[in-house]
């Protein structure tokens, strides 16, 4: 099945208590698949070549996902299979991005990935736990409605804290988070259990360099068949240039694509131009100005996704490209997406340097405070702060209100600060102070003991949910091509976590992970950059360009009306958006929450829920 396009997938439990929930959902599926005791297990629509079924006596099983275990394999495994915990035995090694389901003599087990790139959610329908791989299914069959304290957590963008960026933006649906699964009794109740932790951050750049370049090899092999015709994103980053090499390498026929940036300084284009010239593959470039702009199509309502999106900013670009890279042939395209997130250690993994190696760790931070001028107070703090993850959480939700911490300061603590931008109403400060406190005391705490070590385990679960949002954004379900973003695959972002942090990044080096780990593939010239471009003049000349559509969003904005904006403030920004002095993500996570709020009025029931005629599945 595609997991994030229009199929859709409902796990119910093993019990004669879900026949409310069965009701429910039974008349909607075009599949059917029963439990070992006859009961129906998964209702839903899907296509085969993303669902992988077996089973062997009292035990079912499911992947979902781009899984290098074939179903013969699996069955052979399975066999040795009597209790739910035992399924993660059976995928010992497995290769590729998927989520697992099985029913075990009456009890049901699921979860995503590691990291999030492929989702599971679950919520209690009709008396019993009910997962599902689309959060909206369970909202529209539960009745939900959107989160108000979700959403405003959303607004302070990216860097909200674990576990805030795992809240799912329905009332009453959650989210499998990171690393847990979920087991549902044979009464319908579901508990969550760890069934992975992160690698501790021990071998040295050599030799995980080299697991990580197995780990990325295996990652694009098994989606690549000899003689396809991908398309693949080479920006001119190494990130996307390495998933092209190695694209190549693994015998797919490539025709690569560039996005041609405005401003005449951008290095983009040249690096990507070198990059195409090694590989000897067809070039589309796209310069920015006979592309669709940044936030056209903003005033178009779409089915709603699970959540707010990012993907409005470029979604009618990224359709331009697809129809091109489609004219030549392309079934799927790469991308390098997650690259950043999971071969650079955020900074913070000075502070258990310290503790360790403290002379590297001051000459490391002195290097950081060269390159991006820290203050001296804040370098010492982030080197001697002692305070716990729950502590740190309150801190943030007591400061919610306070000014912004000045761009370039080191994150103090656990992680960067919470902020939320000057247009987020007074209610929607409460509503994010809140659900720190609550973090703080009900939380599991934080993703690993060493601060630093959570602070990479968490920025690789924002890859993995970011790679979930961009498969919903410009999948097939919106007439794009599948994207696949192999360093967002669980086994390479495990390899990377598992190296030195003092040598996977450095002051000095930019990516000294990847590059070793693409030494004698990619070329040297590209391996050395030491620069890295945006696109900041195309975000704000689109937001210029599309003010007719933000001022109508200002006018009768949803987020005001449930009061998580200020009317006044945000006209300010959305009209104004030169006057922003918080980046464009202060602006870009408000309009991705407000267009989500307009497509779900617009699109009250989702279009995927039909109702079919169906014939029960057999399970191989």
């Amino acid at each position: 099945m595609r997991g994030c396009g229009r199929s859709w997938l409902v796990a119910l439990p093993d019990c004669a208590a879900a026949g409310d929930a069965v009701g429910r959902v039974l008349g909607r599926g075009c599949h059917v698949v029963p439990h070992a005791s006859g009961r129906p297990w998964l209702v839903g629509c899907w296509d085969g070549d993303e669902l992988v079924l077996t089973g062997s006596g009292r035990v079912r099983l499911a992947v979902l996902g781009l899984c290098s275990l074939g179903g013969d394999e699996l069955a052979r495994r399975s066999v040795a299979v009597s209790r739910p915990q035992e399924v993660e035995a059976v995928l010992d090694g497995a290769a590729g991005s998927f989520a697992v389901l099985a029913s075990v003599d009456g009890e049901t087990y699921a979860r995503g990935s590691a990291f999030g790139a492929r989702r599971l959610y679950h919520a209690r329908m009709g008396g019993v736990t009910v997962v599902a791989d689309r959060a909206r299914t369970l909202a529209h069959l539960t009745g939900a409605t959107a989160d108000p304290a979700v959403l405003a957590a959303l607004l302070a963008g990216p860097g909200v804290p674990y576990p805030l960026g795992e809240a799912v933006a329905w009332q009453g649906v959650e989210s499998i988070g990171p690393g847990r699964a979920l087991l549902v009794d044979a009464d319908g109740v579901g508990r969550s259990r760890v069934w992975w932790r992160a690698p501790e951050p021990v071998l040295p750049l050599k030799q995980g360099a080299t697991a990580l370049r197995h780990a990325l090899c295996e990652a694009v092999a098994v989606r690549v068949r000899t003689g396809q015709v991908w398309g693949a994103d080479v920006s001119g980053g190494t990130d996307s240039t390495s998933v092209a090499f190695l694209a190549a390498e693994a015998g797919a026929r490539l025709v690569a694509a560039t996005l041609h940036w405005a401003n005449p300084n951008n290095q983009d284009h040249r690096y990507a131009r070198q990059a195409v010239d090694a590989l000897g593959v067809p070039h589309l470039t796209f310069p920015s100005d006979r592309v669709p702009g940044h936030f056209d199509g903003l005033h178009l309502r779409l089915e709603p996704g699970d959540g707010p999106s990012l993907g409005i900013r470029d979604r009618l670009q990224q359709e331009h490209m697809t129809e091109l890279l489609r004219e030549h042939g392309a079934v799927a395209r790469f991308s390098g997406h997650g690259g950043d997130h999971a071969v650079i250690p955020p900074p913070g993994y000075v502070h258990g340097l310290a503790r360790r190696r403290p002379l590297l760790a001051l000459r490391h931070t002195t290097g950081y405070r060269a390159r991006s001028r820290w203050p001296l107070a804040s370098a010492a703090r982030l080197l001697t702060d002692m305070g716990s993850y729950p502590s740190w959480l309150n801190a943030q939700a007591r400061l919610l209100g306070s000014p912004r911490t000045a761009l370039g300061r080191p994150p103090v603590g656990w992680g960067p600060p919470v902020t939320l931008p000057t247009w987020a109403g007074d209610h929607a400060r409460d509503l994010v102070a809140g659900l720190l406190r609550d973090a703080a005391e009900n939380g599991d705490g934080p993703l690993a003991a060493e601060r630093g070590h959570h602070a990479r385990v968490e920025q690789a679960t924002q890859a993995g949910r970011g790679a979930c949002g961009i498969t919903a954004a410009h999948g097939p379900d919106r007439g794009g091509l599948p994207i696949h973003m192999p360093f967002c695959d669980d086994a390479v972002l495990e390899a990377c976590l598992a190296v030195r942090p003092e040598d996977a990044a450095s002051p000095w080096v930019y990516k000294p992970l990847l590059a070793e780990a693409m030494r004698g593939l990619v070329p040297d010239a590209i391996l050395e950059r030491t620069t890295k471009d945006h696109c900041g003049d195309e975000w704000h000349s689109g937001l210029v360009a599309n003010r007719h559509t933000l001022a109508a969003f200002a006018t009768d904005s949803h987020l005001a009306a449930i009061g998580l904006a200020d009317p006044g403030a945000l006209r300010r920004a959305l009209i104004s958006p030169a006057l922003l002095t918080g980046g464009a993500a202060e602006l870009e996570h408000t309009l991705a929450a407000e267009a989500w709020l307009r497509d779900i009025a617009a699109h009250p029931e989702p279009a995927y829920l039909k109702v079919h005629r169906h014939e029960p599945d057999p399970v191989p």
